[in-house]
C-alpha cells in the first residue's frame, strides 16, 4: 500500500494518508499540476500556503536558505511532531502554489509511522493540507477523507484514527528569537517557551472573535454573523504567512455559536434556553459540552449533544472536536452551541478552532 501510495505521489497524482494531527491530501510539492489537483480537490483559495512534509532533517536543508538558532531548537525538542516551521524558502525549489508566492515555506516532520513512511518512500517534500474540503471539519479518520473527497484524489491511505485531532502549531521566528505563534495547535506555547526561555508570541484570534452573535427569528435565537471579507472569502488582504490565518475554517453545516461566561451554571442557563427557542423555531439543534457540566443542563438539551469529555484532559477535547463538529452533519443539526473553554495550553488550540468554526460568533453571558 505505501510503496502504491508513494509511486502515485512521485507520477503527480494525489494521495491522502495519516499524521499524527489530522489526515494529509499529499502531492509532490515541486509539481504545480498536482500541487493544483490539491486545490481543486480541496476547493481551497490559492492565496492560502500548504505546509510541506518531510521524512528526514536533511531534506530541510534542500528546501530552505537559513535556519534560526531557536527554530533549530525547536526542531530539536519537538520533531517529528506537531510543530510547522515558517522558514525562508530556498528559490526554486518548490511549485509557487505552495508558498502562495511568499517567500518563506511551512515545513514539518510529522510523528505517524505511516506518513514517514509513505514520505521515505516518495522521496519528494510533499504538500499537504487536510484531507477535507475547504471550509469543513478536518478529518481525523480516513472515512472522514472519503465523505468529503471520494472521487476527487488519488487515492487514501488509512492508518486509523488520528491521535492529537487538531493541526500542527505554526511557528515563525523572528529575528530576535521570539517564537510567533501563527497559529496554536498541538505544540502549546507553554512548551514552546520552555524551549525558547522566552513567552512565544500569541497568534492573532480569529476574525470576529468579540463580535457578538446577530439576531433571528425576532431576536430570540442569535446565529453566527455573516463572514467579513477575508474571513470566509478571498478579500484584498495579503496572502497569509501560515493556513488556517485568514478564512473560516472547520465549520460544520449548520449555524455555530460559542457560549462563554465566568459561570458555567450561567452559560448552561444561556445555552439551554437559546436551544429551546431555536426548537420551537423549528430548528435542529446541536449542543458541544464538556463533562463537568452535564448536569447544569436538561436531560436532552438538544437534539443532539456531544460531550467533548472533561475540561481537565483537554487532549481528549483536541482528539475528539472535529468528529464531534462531523457527528452534527449527520443528524442534521442545524442550529448548534459549543461551551468555550479556558484559552490555556491546549486550550488555545481548541478555542482556535472553535472560533474559526463558528466565524467568530461568541454569546456572552457576563
Amino acid at each position: 500500500m505505501i510503496s502504491e501510495a508513494a509511486a502515485l505521489l512521485r507520477s503527480g497524482e494525489t494521495v491522502a494518508f495519516p499524521t499524527e494531527t489530522v489526515y494529509g491530501l499529499g502531492a509532490d510539492a515541486r509539481n504545480t499540476t498536482a500541487v493544483e489537483a490539491v486545490f481543486a480537490a480541496k476547493g481551497r483559495p490559492s492565496d492560502n500556503p500548504l505546509i510541506v512534509h518531510i521524512a528526514r532533517r536533511e531534506d530541510l536543508e534542500r528546501l530552505v536558505t537559513e535556519v534560526h538558532p531557536v527554530a533549530s531548537a525547536l526542531i530539536d525538542a519537538f520533531w517529528p511532531g506537531p510543530l510547522t516551521l515558517v522558514l525562508p524558502v530556498r528559490p526554486g525549489v518548490l511549485s509557487p502554489l505552495v508558498t502562495a508566492g511568499l517567500d518563506t515555506v511551512g515545513v514539518r516532520m510529522p510523528d505517524h509511522p505511516v506518513a514517514l513512511a509513505l514520505l521515505r518512500a516518495a522521496d519528494c517534500p510533499v504538500a499537504a493540507p487536510s484531507a477535507n474540503r475547504s471550509g469543513r471539519p478536518s478529518p481525523t479518520l480516513a472515512s472522514h477523507v472519503l465523505e468529503d473527497l471520494a472521487g476527487y484524489i488519488g487515492g487514501v491511505l488509512d492508518g486509523g484514527a488520528a491521535g492529537v485531532g487538531l493541526e500542527s502549531t505554526v511557528v515563525q521566528v523572528q529575528p530576535d528569537g521570539t517564537a510567533a505563534v501563527l497559529r496554536p495547535g498541538g505544540i502549546t506555547a507553554e512548551q514552546l517557551a520552555a524551549v525558547t526561555g522566552t513567552e512565544a508570541a500569541a497568534a492573532k484570534p480569529a476574525a470576529g472573535a468579540n463580535t457578538p452573535a446577530g439576531a433571528s427569528g425576532g431576536g430570540s435565537v442569535p446565529v453566527p454573523p455573516a463572514a467579513e471579507p477575508g474571513v470566509g472569502e478571498a478579500g484584498s488582504s495579503p496572502a497569509p504567512r501560515a493556513p488556517g490565518m485568514k478564512y473560516t475554517h472547520y465549520a460544520p453545516r449548520g449555524a455555530l455559536g460559542i457560549v462563554r461566561g465566568s459561570s458555567a451554571q450561567r452559560v448552561a442557563e444561556t445555552a439551554a434556553g437559546l436551544l429551546q427557542a431555536a426548537q420551537r423555531a423549528g430548528e435542529i439543534t446541536g449542543m458541544l459540552l464538556f463533562e463537568e457540566h452535564r448536569a447544569l443542563y436538561p436531560a436532552d438539551p438538544a437534539a443532539c449533544t456531544v460531550s467533548l469529555g472533561s475540561l481537565s484532559s483537554p487532549e481528549e477535547a483536541a482528539r475528539f472536536l472535529y468528529a464531534a463538529l462531523r457527528r452534527f452533519d449527520e443528524a442534521g443539526a442545524t442550529y448548534i452551541l459549543a461551551e468555550a473553554c479556558p484559552v490555556t495550553g491546549l486550550g488555545a488550540a481548541i478555542m482556535n478552532r472553535l472560533m474559526k468554526a463558528a466565524g467568530g460568533s461568541v454569546i456572552d453571558t457576563d
